[in-house]
């Protein structure tokens, strides 16, 4: 499919009614000064407060903003979506209660600059000077499954989850390729660009709480250990 646009911003929702409004607004008011021409598409995945309805508002109002919704509580499913819908040459994986403008700038640069020719830019919230000022569960929970990751599936980057930008054209095929959803789809598609052979290039965060996660960190890793269970099955014993 080809676009005139120079990247999608893909953003996957769940009960976000009290930030959603204002992250968007605020981050497109800001994305529309790198110059560069863009689509930010919101992925609603089963909320049951009025985050689809205030998206779809701010979506009638901003022609750059639009709302997909995959109809169930489920991250991955709602990322895959929204990045099989995206319309830019590069997309850029992003979070509502982060919203980092630099990032994607900076992406930018790395795909566009004279020292370009990378396929993936991750954000990293652990490596050299990263600023990850988040609860300190959350940090240990994210230095955790990073370490899973390298031991049983041989992950040599330092983070996975969260902020990520890529080539369409060249990684859409690794998408389709992921075989789980859910929590770890984000954290397979690095894992499967790197396998790939793909050029991939990390850069430091600067993170901080905006609210409480909408879904509580206890009730996300029966889900993790499970699609990590499926994810060694398939790519270290099946070799897929």
């Amino acid at each position: 499919m080809m676009s005139d646009l120079d990247f999608s911003v893909v953003i996957p929702v769940y009960n976000e009614a009290a930030i959603v409004e204002g992250s968007i607004r605020e981050l497109n008011a800001r994305l529309s000064k790198l110059g560069k021409s863009y689509e930010i598409i919101i992925a609603e995945n089963g909320s049951v407060d009025d985050t689809a309805k205030i998206v779809q508002q701010v979506a009638s109002e901003i022609s750059t903003v639009r709302l997909i919704q995959t109809g169930e509580p489920n991250y991955g499913l709602a990322l895959r979506t929204g990045i099989k819908e995206a319309k830019g040459k590069y997309i850029h994986c992003d979070e509502i209660d982060i919203c980092d403008v630099d990032f994607h700038r900076r992406a930018l640069e790395l795909f566009w600059g004279e020292d370009g020719g990378f396929d993936m830019v991750v954000g990293s919230k652990t490596m050299k000077g990263a600023q990850d000022q988040r609860p300190l569960s959350r940090r240990m929970a994210t230095l955790v499954i990073n370490t899973m990751l390298r031991v049983t599936l041989g992950f040599k980057g330092s983070d996975t989850h969260g902020l990520k930008a890529f080539r369409r054209d060249v990684l859409l095929p690794v998408v389709d390729s992921c075989v789980v959803d859910r929590d770890m789809f984000a954290s397979e598609l690095v894992i499967r660009a790197e396998r790939g052979g793909f050029r991939v290039v990390e850069i430091p965060l600067k993170l901080e709480e905006k609210r409480t996660p909408s879904i509580q960190l206890t009730r996300r890793v029966p889900r993790v250990l499970s699609n990590l269970a499926q994810l060694v099955y398939v790519i270290r014993l099946k070799g897929k």
